[in-house]
């Protein structure tokens, strides 16, 4: 075990190191280089910005205006029958737009809840197999200039049912 820590502290030097090696053999201006990715990924996020702003305001009212815990109680009949915990509804929609709004609610589920409970264990299942799919499109699309999205959409919704599910199923197992 302490050979597997030592390793993991030494990773990110020996990864730099053999990055700036790498460029100082093959005659590269390593500095340079690194200057222009910094100016490129600075007006990369100029770009994306806006769009930043705008998830994070909307997820911000959502939360505040108990929209999520309303639906969260709508919806807990159907999702109680189906062993998904009411309760997660909320960290189930917001993860779709924002990872760490969605690891607020996890916090708030794992105070009221226990992280050993089950809903604790399914959120946090859920958080680690779904991705951030509205956020994610938003921010490669906008900074590849994708106009057409084709499958992207529907594929990453069904990837997230499955994700979801595969939470439920191993959280009720544990």
């Amino acid at each position: 075990m302490k050979i597997l820590l030592f390793l993991s502290d030494l990773m990110i030097p020996l990864i730099i190191f053999y990055i700036v090696g790498f460029g100082l053999l093959m005659k590269s201006n390593v500095y340079q280089d690194f200057v222009d990715g910094a100016k490129g990924g600075l007006k990369t996020v100029v770009k994306i910005l806006p769009t930043l702003i705008g998830l994070m305001t909307g997820v911000g009212i959502l939360r505040a205006s108990g929209f999520l815990d309303m639906l969260a109680s709508l919806l807990g009949n159907v999702t109680d029958r189906i062993g998904f915990p009411s309760q997660l509804v909320p960290i189930s929609l917001v993860k779709m737009f924002s990872s760490s709004a969605a690891s607020g609610l996890l916090l708030d589920i794992y105070k009221q809840y226990g992280t050993d409970s089950r809903a604790g264990l399914i959120a946090s299942l859920l958080l680690s197999s779904t991705e951030t799919i509205f956020y994610t499109m938003s921010i490669y699309f906008v900074a590849a200039k994708v106009t057409k999205t084709r499958y992207t959409l529907a594929g990453a919704l069904l990837a997230t049912l499955g994700g979801t599910v595969a939470s439920v199923v191993l959280g009720n197992l544990m």
